[in-house]
C-alpha cells in the first residue's frame, strides 16, 4: 500500500507541474520552486541560492541581457563565434529555413543534421537521405517550429524570444568513432573549471567529468548515466577548445559553452546557460554545493528584479 501510495503521490506531483506549465499567468519564481522540489527532491532558496541548480533558477528568473537570446539561437549564435574566435570553428551549413516545406532534401547531401534554433535537444541526425521518410520528417520539423513557448518547459528565459528556424549542418565524422564525443566547458566568469565529456551517444551513452589537465574527476553529472572510468585519450586540441570556451564566455557569470574535436579540428557546439534546466543534479550530493561556489551571481541593486546588462 505504501509503495502504491507513493507512485500516486509522484504523480499527483507531476501532473501539477505539467499544469503549472501550462498556465502562462504563472510566475516564474513560483514555477521554478516547483520544478527543482520535483526533480530534486529539495526546496528551493532563491533568496539565497548555494547549490549550481539552485543558482541556475535564480540565472531563469532575474538575468535577462538580450544577447542571451542571440546565444542560445543555433544560427544566430554563429555571428557571435565568428566574431570571437573566428568562422573556422563553426560547422558547415547547408541552408537556414522558416518553414519545413522550404527544405530541399533532393538537393541536400547523403549525410546533414537538421537542427531547430528556438529550442533545445531538437536535433534530427541523417545518415542517408535515401532511407528518410520525408512526410514525416515535415510533420516532425512543423512540431518543432511551433514551440514558440518553448522556454514555458521550465522557463530557460533566453529562449523566450528567439526566432523558430530550422538549420540544415554539415554531417560530423571522427576517424574511428561511431559518434562524436562532447566537450561541454563549464565556464565561470569566463574561467573553465571543468569539462563535462559525453561519448558514445549511439549505442552505451557514458559521461564524465575531466579537469583542465584531463584528469578525471570524482564527481557526475547524473546518477543516470554511466560512468567513463579510465581510457580516454586526451583530444590534441584540448587546450585550444579551453581556451576558445573561455573566450567565448568572457563576461558572463556562468555559461556551458559546447566544442566537438574532429580529427584534430575543433567545432563549435552550443552555448547554454541552463544545463538540462537545472533538473539534474551532480553527484556525489556535496559537489552540488562545491560546483555552486565557483557560480557567483550578479547583485540586484534596491528594488530591481531582472538584470538586463552585463557589467
Amino acid at each position: 500500500m505504501t509503495k502504491l501510495f507513493q507512485i500516486i503521490k509522484k504523480k499527483a506531483k507531476r501532473n501539477h507541474l505539467v499544469l503549472l506549465r501550462k498556465l502562462k499567468f504563472v510566475s516564474p519564481e513560483t514555477y521554478v520552486h516547483y520544478l527543482y522540489s520535483y526533480y530534486t527532491g529539495k526546496k528551493l532558496d532563491l533568496v539565497n541560492p548555494k547549490e549550481f541548480n539552485e543558482k541556475i533558477q535564480w540565472y531563469k528568473v532575474h538575468f535577462h541581457p538580450k544577447i542571451l537570446n542571440q546565444l542560445v539561437d543555433k544560427y544566430a549564435v554563429r555571428a557571435y563565434v565568428k566574431d570571437k574566435i573566428g568562422a573556422q570553428y563553426l560547422n558547415d551549413i547547408y541552408g537556414v529555413y522558416k518553414k519545413p516545406e522550404e527544405v530541399p532534401f533532393n538537393e541536400l547531401p547523403k549525410q546533414y543534421v537538421i537542427k531547430a534554433t528556438n529550442t533545445s535537444g531538437y536535433n534530427l541526425i541523417v545518415t542517408d537521405k535515401e532511407n528518410l521518410d520525408k512526410k514525416k520528417t515535415r510533420k516532425l520539423l512543423k512540431k518543432w517550429l511551433s514551440k514558440t513557448q518553448y522556454y514555458l518547459r521550465s522557463r530557460e528565459w533566453a529562449y523566450k524570444d528567439v526566432e523558430p528556424r530550422l538549420v540544415v549542418e554539415k554531417f560530423l565524422k571522427e576517424e574511428g568513432k561511431s559518434s562524436l564525443v562532447d566537450y561541454k566547458f563549464y565556464c565561470f566568469d569566463g574561467v573553465a573549471k571543468f569539462v563535462d565529456v559525453h561519448i558514445d551517444r549511439d549505442k552505451e551513452h557514458k559521461q564524465g567529468c575531466f579537469d583542465l589537465d584531463f584528469n578525471l574527476l570524482p564527481f557526475g553529472k547524473s546518477i543516470n548515466y554511466k560512468s567513463i572510468s579510465s581510457g580516454l585519450a586526451k583530444p590534441t586540441n584540448f587546450d585550444e577548445m579551453a581556451e576558445l570556451s573561455q573566450t567565448l564566455a568572457a563576461n558572463l557569470p556562468f555559461v556551458r559553452v559546447d566544442f566537438y574535436s574532429v580529427n584534430g579540428n575543433s567545432i563549435f557546439g552550443e552555448m547554454t546557460f541552463y544545463p538540462s534546466g537545472g533538473r539534474k543534479d551532480f553527484f556525489p550530493d556535496k559537489y552540488n554545493k562545491i560546483i555552486g561556489d565557483y557560480f557567483k551571481l550578479p547583485k540586484l541593486k534596491k528594488g530591481q528584479k531582472i538584470i538586463t546588462e552585463i557589467d
